[in-house]
């Protein structure tokens, strides 16, 4: 199949979102990670997007070692797989916790996040009575008055690093002004030169919504700001409108993105099982449009990759 019907298709795999209570089939030891990007891939998954979590109690983790275990397991099983490490990290992690993969990993490819914006999930507090760790109920009502901070002076020292260790950015954009951030962050210099890779992100509760409109005026926008030719583009919606989403953006010539990061639901009231499920589901959904994802290396060609070594 020509290149021109392939999409990028991401496997979002854990997160810092969901918590072991939610759901028994989240990843959250660096085993379960590793195993479930695997299985994601061999499903279909053009790239893998990592978080590493804690082994004692499966909570967001920024140790190195965490991360050191999950990649090389991935990368023992097939060098080709295209990972994207975070660079979101969790709440309250600090600046050289959420940056500290990219001096050491040099990865491909690494989450940018494109500007602020308030991280609502308290509302997940009250969906449960009891919970299998202590940390996880505090984690969400703390979320009243957490801001996921993104200001210009953090975001200039992530793309000084973005930069020094040759790591392309994938800037996630949870609103339309976060556009016009990367519009000045491209002018400044701040970028590397060539095509912008941008994610659109829509459901999480603090940014932009779901519906077809919301989509379509971050594509007009960032048509307008950078010009068709000017950059790739992906888009996801938190929970139930995961595919929605993800099918709304590969009928407008976009990419896409599932997993148990976004959506633990594999249909209503059906969880999924694993990260592999949700891939599946969306590799279906492609074909019924003649449509199919692209393979890893044929991704590193859409977006212009330049392949480094990991670990």
């Amino acid at each position: 199949m020509s290149i021109k019907n392939k999409r990028v298709l991401t496997a979002a795999i854990t997160g810092g979102i969901h918590s072991p209570t939610m759901s028994e089939y989240l990843p959250v030891t660096n085993d379960q990670i590793a195993n479930s990007a695997i299985e994601a891939w061999e499903a279909g998954a053009s790239v893998v997007h990592i978080h590493a979590r804690n082994d004692e109690d499966g909570s967001p983790s920024a140790k190195i070692e965490d991360f050191e275990y999950i990649i090389k397991k991935i990368k023992a099983h097939s060098e080709e797989i295209l990972i994207c490490i975070t660079t979101g990290g969790g709440l309250g992690m600090t600046i050289e916790e959420r940056t500290g993969v990219l001096p050491y990993f040099r990865p491909e490819l690494a989450t940018m996040n494109s500007g602020s914006i308030n991280w609502g999930l308290f509302p997940l507090a009250s969906k449960f009575t009891e919970w299998k760790y202590d940390w996880e109920k505090p984690y969400y009502e703390s979320t009243r008055q957490a801001v996921f901070k993104n200001s210009f002076e953090e975001m200039e020292i992530y793309l000084k690093k973005f930069k020094e260790f040759g790591v392309m950015p994938e800037l996630e954009c949870y609103d339309v002004g976060h556009l016009y951030n990367v519009k000045f962050m491209k002018d400044s210099g701040w970028l590397p030169d060539g095509k912008l890779y941008l994610q659109f992100v829509h459901g999480i509760n603090g940014s932009l919504g779901t519906a077809p409109e919301d989509l379509m005026y971050m594509k007009a926008t960032a048509d307008r700001l950078f010009g068709v030719d000017g950059y790739v583009w992906s888009a996801f919606g938190a929970g139930r409108f995961e595919y929605p989403i993800a099918t709304q953006a590969m009928l407008m010539g976009g990419n896409f993105r599932v997993g148990l990061e976004d959506n633990l639901y594999l249909s209503k009231g059906v969880k999924a099982k694993s990260n592999a499920e949700l891939v599946s589901k969306m590799v279906g959904i492609m074909k019924e449009f003649d449509l199919e994802p692209a393979t890893s290396n044929e991704a590193r060609e859409i977006l212009g990759l330049k392949s480094n070594v990991l670990v």
